[in-house]
């Protein structure tokens, strides 16, 4: 996801959403009393602040509600009077939370999503809702994370896969803690190296998880097996409850080639798929065939 231009305000919402059994799922509107508007939750970006991360504070702040990102849904595009701006929209799940009135958002409203339509104020909201309703919210996703910044491996005297990550590669594992946290995954894997289990421990530290090691995600197992690294990927979306997320930590070496098989059997167009240490992609699966794929750059450290 490429960033707006310098002097444009950055800013992401969520359509947050929770199921239904007469309606199937309900979307929550607010009501701005300084704009007498009926809107998806949003809000602006904090400076180094990714999307994601974006969606999931500003929701609980103007909702109550906390919420599961997941896949993106839209860009939208308006001019205020603050200058040109730019909403990123993501899917949210509705998790926990109480909507208490207060000076930005007096008023919150569960519709269905064609009672949502009328009652929304803006035309740009009602394309979001469009997106939205293309596929099943509750689809899984996994977090392919490449590992974080590690010590140059010729000044390393040990075994590779023991080659830790060096004081940039800890602060971005540190920084990826609120990002991988917005999408509130519910497992943590890992290749077998050090440098990926100490980039994920922190967030599944913070979430009470615990770390499995998947041995086919390493660039050594990936050389032999190159399909095994995508069957392990396939097999993590598909044992995940519906709307989970669950996150996988591996190498620059297995990443794209794993993305390009994935993207190129089910058809999914995809841009570049180079991946800086510490960037990460939201892969969406409908059952094992991916339905989406949305790159994240690494945290600004």
């Amino acid at each position: 996801m490429t960033p707006p231009p310098d002097g444009v305000v950055q800013a992401a919402g969520t359509v947050l959403w929770r199921p239904s059994r007469r309606h199937g799922v309900l979307i929550a509107l607010v009501h701005r009393p300084r704009y007498d508007d009926w809107s998806l939750p949003k809000g602006k970006a904090e400076p180094g602040e990714l999307a994601p991360v974006t969606a999931a504070r500003e929701t609980v702040e103007e909702t109550g509600f906390t919420t599961a990102i997941g896949r993106s849904l839209t860009t939208v595009s308006y001019r205020t009077s603050a200058g040109p701006k730019v909403v990123q929209y993501f899917t949210g799940r509705c998790l926990t939370g109480e909507f208490t009135p207060n000076k930005e958002v007096d008023r919150l409203e569960w519709l269905p999503p064609a009672k949502a339509r009328d009652l929304m104020t803006y035309e740009f909201d009602r394309a979001v809702l469009n997106t939205f309703g293309l596929e099943d919210p509750a689809l899984p996703g996994v977090l392919l994370v490449r590992h974080a910044r590690a010590g140059s491996r010729d000044s390393w005297d040990g075994r590779d896969a023991d080659r830790p990550l060096d004081g940039k590669g800890r602060r971005q594992s540190a920084a990826l803690v609120p990002v991988l946290r917005a999408f509130c995954p519910t497992a943590v894997h890992t290749a077998p190296l050090e440098r990926c289990w100490a980039t994920v421990d922190p967030t599944a530290r913070a979430l009470s998880l615990p770390v499995t090691p998947q041995p086919a995600l390493s660039e050594e197992a990936y050389r032999d097996d190159p399909a095994g690294a995508r069957r392990v990927i396939v097999e993590l979306a598909t044992s995940a409850a519906p709307g989970n997320t669950v996150v996988a930590c591996s190498q620059g070496g297995v990443i794209p080639g794993v993305i390009k098989s994935l993207a190129g059997r089910s058809g999914v167009p995809i841009g570049a798929v180079g991946t800086p240490k510490a960037a990460s992609w939201y892969l969406c699966f409908e059952g094992r065939r991916l339905i989406q794929a949305d790159a994240y750059p690494a945290p600004s450290v």
